[in-house]
């Protein structure tokens, strides 16, 4: 069995990659563009994956996957079983500041990925069996206060990255349909764990609470309420992907808008102020606190998102790690001595 997995040497891509390399046989080749968000290998170092089960499996491919994959990356990998597109630019701030050149990026690279499924498909004695194209749970939007989305709701973009990913997922909806190819789609939500990006939510919480910094939070425009968000970890993300692959038969259908649809959701959802002082009690350290209005901060910030993990669940999927026990360990992982430097800008 042969898995291309993008984006792995990135923060969840990374824990991706570990999971398939503890729980599989199966050759693995990873494309990356090593930009700022993967910290060059520094990740997949870090974990020792090469010391895992055999680290001939593991081949990595600095590519720039605007670009269409070239014919000698074609010839070393040959026809995989699966593709597992996680490559994206993903941070919203980002996005705000020069959406052009993001959206583009994530736009181009869907392509050029499913140009070559194309070719995969097509391929005399062909064993591919899928793509699938890891998205958010920020495409469907705000969410209004009782509602969890649905795999068959309609999309509902607020910022140049949640319409990114749409875009991508619309790309591929069509290439399903057009081409016959057979792809499926995950929303998850937010997602947290060891070697995170600095500045992700949970990593500069820990920062600032160890400086004694003030956490600035968004809230709603009259300050009384912050937004709130489902967290899991990305081991938990790993488990389900590798479940999705390869215990489900669905892929997208122009006829029904769930099929090959699946939401992968935390099991409880916390408002941000009260995860941040969540982070400082297990740190046994004070959090300082502002709630800042997301309007005047954020444009096209959405405060509440929420997702119905129901469809997952009922196909026998378990998530292994709960939230409680998961934020736990990585705060007390993250601040070992010998791990700080993730907490680096």
């Amino acid at each position: 069995m042969k898995i291309v997995i993008t984006g792995a040497a990135g923060f969840v891509g990374h824990h991706i990659l570990e999971h398939f390399m503890r729980n599989t046989d199966w050759e693995i080749f990873v494309l990356d563009k090593l930009t700022y968000a993967s910290s060059g290998l520094d990740r997949i170092r870090d974990i020792e994956t090469f010391n895992i089960k055999s680290p001939n499996r593991i081949k990595l491919f600095s590519v720039d996957l605007q670009q269409p994959i070239s014919e000698g990356i074609k010839k070393e990998i040959g026809i995989p079983d699966y593709i597992l597109n996680l490559a994206s630019e993903s941070h919203v701030d980002r996005s705000i500041s020069d959406p052009v050149n993001f959206i583009l990026n994530n736009v181009k690279l869907v392509l050029n990925m499913l140009e070559w499924a194309r070719e995969l498909k097509d391929a005399p004695d062909s064993n591919f069996k899928k793509f699938l194209q890891f998205s958010t749970d920020e495409v469907f939007g705000t969410a209004p206060n009782g509602v969890a989305y649905t795999e068959s709701d309609r999309h509902n973009s607020g910022n140049p990255y949640s319409a990114s990913k749409d875009a991508q997922e619309c790309i591929c909806r069509a290439y399903a349909n057009t081409y016959k190819l057979p792809i499926a789609i995950t929303n998850s939500m937010n997602i947290i764990g060891e070697r995170q990006h600095p500045e992700k939510f949970l990593p500069l919480c820990i920062r600032k609470i160890l400086n004694g910094e003030v956490i600035k939070i968004h809230a709603n425009e009259d300050l009384t309420r912050s937004g709130t968000r489902h967290y899991l970890h990305a081991r938990n993300i790993a488990q389900a992907l590798h479940f999705i692959l390869e215990k489900t038969d669905e892929t997208l259908d122009a006829k029904d808008a769930s099929r090959g649809c699946w939401n992968i959701v935390g099991d409880e959802e916390i408002s941000n102020d009260d995860f941040a002082r969540m982070i400082g009690n297990i740190m046994e350290k004070e959090t300082k606190i502002e709630l800042v209005s997301f309007h005047s901060s954020r444009p096209g910030h959405d405060l509440e998102y929420r997702l119905d993990g129901s469809k997952l669940k009922k196909a026998g999927f378990v998530y292994p790690v709960s939230f409680k026990e998961t934020l736990t360990k990585v705060i007390n992982w993250t601040l070992r001595p010998e791990n700080e430097k993730w907490l680096k800008i």
